[in-house]
């Protein structure tokens, strides 16, 4: 059957969105899903983004048939706007931010583990699970509006956070391919998919507004993430060219936590009422005042907004109780704590409470995002102590959709950047809730038709770690070496054998394979070895433990090999271990999946 349309997919940590074009398309005609979800039971009603929530129902709430769906009677759980009005209502039965947890290397993401800390008696999921549950909504959606036009038989373009590292993709493209995927789909990095909206949006105009040494910073930031792209427009062969030169690291910190510093002010006015909340209610004000953030801040937003949640105790059982915030209270609280006028020399503070921590999500314990921004600024500019210089500003995500915190950012770059060129905001429209999912399906629909194209390859060097020889001293790990395998920048398809000493690989055993990752060591090459390094230089991603195929009687030996570095057309990374004294090889993938032999 013949392809018809490009997709592209915003799997967002608060709203998924999915976008279209017809592939044959003389112009780019985007377009935008209605995806019909789950309101109330009994209610289904179609928007243009779904709600990245899921809501384990009970077997009783099943059978009851008040949550169907066109294509399903009696679902498992319910992904959308239902499932995130029950995260204020019953949060121990609701999953919320997969996407985060599957970044979050400290935890095993395939097991289940969300609703993280809910009771026993919930079957829980994992946020692998969870991510392709949104998936498979989405494409239910796709197939109900378009039944002629098999979602696995068009391109297919999905998008992850320019920080994610190889795991964090690998496990993406995982929940992708189980939840119905083309195996050929391609990732492309959200602020990426941003720019591309412009491009979509401006035309071939975008000539004119760009210019040779122009730096783009795309600042995105979205409920559970912020992510920092910089991108350089060149000149080649008479045409402007775009690079993305750098990208920041995996930044907890977005609208979840304003959402949540709001709760807290919130509470406040509650207990002035006399009422103390209790754990769950606390949650229950979380997700309340996400609402209340989006509808206060908006350019007709209203002066203040009522938060109300469910009451406890015998007195308040099945009732609510309420308060009001005003919208110049939230505007400040948000700017002064997420926003605040910094310098470009200042740093994120890194001050803990205690020396223990809980497990669960690792938000930054700064939440200003401008002091982030100057350590990103600081950290890829051209010589240490003198910060990149961006020109142009685009900024994506919900959060944006403030004039007051759009007015904000530029006002912090042009402070940074006083003289010329001055930073300026990039102009154009852009569709803030919809733009990423339209970036990726422009991207794919640029790619059939040879439109504009951002280079750029890896966002990071990768790095295996080989354990030193010498003696062994008893109680103290020997030394490990970082060898870089990938250097920043690596485009896909492309491979390279890397230059080494022959490393010995063992076989037959289980064994730990360690991994690094570095979004600032620009200039390290394949081969190249590092002794030591610094938490800021390197970043221990996941490990893999396997158990590589071995010969009889050679199990528990080092084979001696040379290694082979693959970046696929899908940008995922393979790392192939040749041994040195016969045909044979082994493929290690920078994942948390099995390795095997080919």
């Amino acid at each position: 059957m013949k392809t018809k349309y490009v997709i592209g997919i915003d799997l967002g940590t608060t709203n998924s969105v999915l976008a279209y074009i017809p592939i044959d398309a003389e112009e780019p005609q985007l377009e935008v899903l209605k995806i019909p979800q789950l309101v109330s039971p009994g209610v289904v009603e179609e928007k243009t983004s779904l709600a990245s929530y899921i809501y384990l129902s009970t077997d009783d709430e099943s059978a009851q048939g008040t949550l169907a769906l066109p294509w399903d009677k009696a679902p498992k759980c319910v992904v959308g706007e239902y499932a995130r009005r029950q995260a204020a209502d019953v949060p121990q039965r609701t999953v919320s931010g997969a996407k985060s947890w599957l970044c979050h290397s400290r935890v095993d993401r395939r097991q289940p583990i969300l609703p993280w800390n809910a009771p026993f008696e919930v079957a829980k999921i994992s946020p692998v699970q969870a991510s392709r549950r949104i998936l498979e909504h989405l494409i239910a959606a796709w197939q109900h509006a378009f039944p002629d036009a098999p979602f696995a038989r068009q391109r297919v373009v999905l998008t992850v956070p320019a920080s994610f590292d190889a795991a964090a993709r690998e496990l993406t493209r995982e929940a992708a391919l189980e939840s119905g995927f083309p195996p050929e789909f391609v990732l492309l990095e959200e602020p990426q998919a941003a720019l591309y909206a412009w491009f979509a949006d401006t035309g071939s105009k975008w000539r004119k507004v760009l210019k040779v040494e122009d730096q783009v910073l795309v600042c995105d930031v979205g409920g559970g993430t912020t992510d920092l792209t910089l991108v350089a427009v060149a000149e080649e062969s008479g045409e402007l060219i775009l690079r993305r030169v750098a990208v920041g690291n995996h930044l907890l910190v977005g609208g979840d936590n304003m959402d949540l510093a709001l709760a807290h002010t919130a509470a406040q006015l509650f207990a002035e009422k006399g009422t103390n909340l209790d754990a769950w209610q606390s949650v229950s004000l979380w997700h309340a005042c996400r609402q209340a953030k989006e509808s206060l801040l908006a350019e007709d937003g209203p002066s203040e907004f009522p938060i109300s949640i469910l009451g406890r105790g015998s007195k308040l059982i099945g009732g609510t109780i309420s308060i009001k915030v005003g919208r110049e209270i939230v505007a400040s609280q948000l700017l002064e704590g997420f926003f605040p006028l910094c310098g470009v020399d200042e740093r994120p503070g890194k001050r803990r409470a205690s020396g223990f921590k809980e497990i669960g999500l690792p938000y930054e314990s700064d939440t200003a995002v401008t002091r982030h921004l100057a350590a990103f600024l600081q950290s890829h500019g051209p010589t240490e102590g003198h910060p990149a210089r961006p020109t142009q500003l685009l900024l994506n995500g919900g959060v944006f959709r403030a004039p007051r915190l759009r007015q904000r950012m530029l006002e912090v770059l042009q402070t940074w950047f006083a003289d010329d060129p001055r930073p300026q905001m990039l102009a154009g429209r852009q569709d803030l809730d919809h733009a990423v999912a339209k970036g990726a399906a422009y991207y794919a629909w640029a790619k059939e038709r040879g439109g504009v194209r951002i280079r750029g390859g890896t966002a990071r060097a990768y790095y295996v770690g080989v354990e030193t020889s010498g003696p062994t001293v008893p109680g103290i790990p020997r030394p490990v070496r970082a060898l870089c395998v990938v250097p920043m920048g690596m485009e896909e398809g492309s491979s390279v054998d890397v230059p080494s000493e022959e490393v010995g690989l063992i076989v037959g055993e289980p064994v730990q394979f360690r991994f690094f990752g570095s979004s600032v060591r620009k200039n390290d090459r394949p081969g190249e070895i590092l002794d030591r390094w610094s938490p800021e230089d390197l970043e221990e991603t996941d490990s893999l433990e396997a158990c590589l195929p071995a010969d009889e009687g050679s199990e528990g030996e080092y084979v001696p090999v040379r290694f082979h570095a693959k970046v696929t057309e899908l940008g995922m990374l393979e790392l192939w271990c040749n041994s040195v004294h016969s045909d044979k090889q082994w493929k290690l993938e920078f994942s948390v999946r099995e390795a095997d032999e080919d």
